[in-house]
């Protein structure tokens, strides 16, 4: 009985992240993009230079700096998706798989971006003074179709404590038994009281954690494969002409391959940057600030750190190893190909990456998590919420299997996805007005500057 359920979602699993939801996300990011004019490009150094400014709005409403948003929903993205699911794409897909892990990036810009701007034009203040928003509220109070805000936010609450909690804190717990030998059940409770030491102060306090944690972790994963491209700057040249020659060679396109390499880049980009799922809006509208498109801009900038930045340092690091095909996979050809070029700190370097990337993954859920319990059952259900919570993410590191849940969640996961588009979609005309209002606010305040 337990393997036929484990076969049946399994199979919804693989249904849910089929071909349609992929060419629908990717679909809405070309769409956003063509009504946008190409935000991503036009826009993008002036949300990087908002995003990292020293002069943070403090003074419009909200929970939250830009910046504190930003770190908060990259937290919750820059996770195993960028270690492990970059050298799954790379098995699975071929090398050419990288190209369309950018492709789904970039149009997933676009799609950030509108989320953002619907998830502060939509926010409401809780009865704590606190900013709640996201696809739920957009759905309800701009679509006007509560049973899909009721939806997205059953969908995520519980994909929270799988994909965003349990099988995270299994990953750390599992990298440091193997690495360093720390028993599970110690790396259990350690992970209970730092997960339970920030996430029971709520947001601000995840806020000013990630702030510090997660541009210390970007940097040390980052700099790790940027070393090994500077000391192997002769190899760049040839990956990547491997790279385009297994995406658009003639060899490539009758062979099928170019069906796999797009399958499997454009999920695991999809996976890694969480385009149009709907789960990074949540954070962007706990931000300060004056305009939905302001904000939108700063959440725009998550996809370009997350896929086209780590994302593509990963894949590129794991071409110019050239152990692709050796029968590794996962976790272990990423240490593999770190392991040849930097000995054996290359190894530990991956292990410490997984484990910070795993951690920060949980922090950023729990409050994606907590949003969506909080719309559904109001704010006595927070607390019990962050208890579980907690108690999950010290359980999920002792268990030793959890390819089951992580099934199940990955099922969840992908349902998000489609009440959020429906949103975007239909909403998409919300978008466009406030884009153009915030780009007369932006003529105006720079004809003052001039």
């Amino acid at each position: 009985m337990e393997q036929s359920f484990s076969d049946w979602v399994s199979t919804a699993s693989n249904f849910v992240w089929g071909p349609p939801l992929l060419i629908l996300l990717v679909g809405t990011g070309i769409y956003l993009t063509v009504r946008l004019g190409g935000i991503q490009i036009t826009k993008l150094p002036y949300a990087l230079k908002l995003a990292f400014s020293k002069n943070q709005d403090q003074s419009s409403k909200g929970d939250i700096s830009h910046f504190q948003a930003l770190m908060t929903a990259l937290a919750a993205t820059v996770g195993t998706g960028n270690i492990v699911g970059v050298s799954t794409a790379v098995v699975l897909g071929g090398p050419g798989a990288i190209v369309w892990m950018w492709v789904s990036g970039f149009f997933g810009m676009a799609t950030k971006y509108a989320e953002a701007v619907l998830a502060v034009k939509y926010r409401v203040t809780d009865e704590r003074g606190q900013m709640a928003g996201g696809p739920m509220y957009y759905l309800e109070r701009g679509l006007n179709q509560r049973w899909l805000a009721v939806a997205f936010a059953a969908f995520a609450s519980i994909a929270a404590f799988g994909i965003g909690n349990g099988v995270q804190t299994n990953s750390v717990a599992l990298a440091l038994k193997t690495t360093f030998d720390v028993p599970l059940y110690i790396s259990g409770i350690l992970i209970m009281i730092f997960t339970g030491a920030v996430i029971l102060g709520g947001v601000r306090s995840i806020g000013k954690v990630v702030s510090y944690f997660v541009p210390v972790m970007i940097v040390f994963y980052l700099g790790s494969g940027l070393l090994i491209m500077f000391m192997n700057y002769s190899l760049i040249p040839d990956a990547l002409a491997l790279i385009f020659s297994s995406t658009f060679s003639a060899e490539a396109i009758g062979g099928g391959a170019i069906g796999a390499a797009i399958r499997y880049g454009v999920a695991r980009g999809v996976f890694s940057n969480e385009a149009g799922l709907g789960s990074a809006p949540i954070a962007a509208a706990a931000a300060k600030t004056d305009m939905p498109g302001r904000q939108a801009l700063v959440s725009m900038t998550q996809v370009f750190l997350d896929t086209l930045v780590v994302c593509s340092v990963t894949g590129l690091t794991l071409v110019m190893g050239g152990q692709i095909g050796t029968g590794l996979e996962g976790v272990e050809l990423t240490s593999a190909t770190f392991e040849l070029f930097l000995g054996p700190a290359g190894g530990y370097i991956v292990t410490i990456g997984l484990v910070l990337f795993a951690y920060s993954t949980v922090l950023g859920w729990s409050y994606y998590g907590e949003r969506s319990i909080h719309y559904l059952f109001g704010q006595k259900s927070i607390l019990p919420y962050r208890i579980a919570f907690v108690l999950v993410a010290g359980l999920g590191a002792m268990t030793t299997n959890l390819n089951l849940v992580w099934a199940l969640s990955d099922v969840f996961n992908g349902l998000m996805a489609i009440p959020n588009l429906i949103g975007l979609l239909f909403l998409s005309g919300v978008v466009i007005a406030e884009t153009k209002r915030f780009n007369q606010q932006l003529e105006i305040e720079n004809r003052k500057v001039s």
